[in-house]
């Protein structure tokens, strides 16, 4: 059985990109998760960090990138992205005005 993740330590940090912001008109929101977890375990970490209700979960494993240090070629880590959409009314605040 694998180990239980707690709801605060699944939700990474949120993605503040230009296709983020433009999703935010669309009442969906990214963040950078826990790569070990799953749709329900996402849905129940942003509906008790940030008190909205959650419609959908979309997931997708990013591949890390190869970076130069020199001479050697090193590969950052590969990580999950969640993109989340919320129920018609609600919002969440960290995104507005950036």
């Amino acid at each position: 059985m694998p180990k239980q993740l707690h709801s605060y330590g699944i939700i990474r940090r949120p993605l503040i990109t230009e296709k983020a912001q433009v999703m935010t008109a669309l009442n969906k929101y990214a963040f950078e998760v826990d790569k070990r977890a799953n749709k329900m375990q996402i849905k129940h970490a942003i509906e008790v960090a940030f008190s909205v209700s959650v419609t959908a979960v979309n997931t997708a494993t990013m591949k890390g990138k190869q970076r130069r240090y020199g001479r050697n070629m090193t590969k950052q880590p590969d990580w999950k992205k969640a993109v989340v959409t919320l129920a018609p009314g609600d919002k969440i605040e960290i995104f507005e005005g950036v």
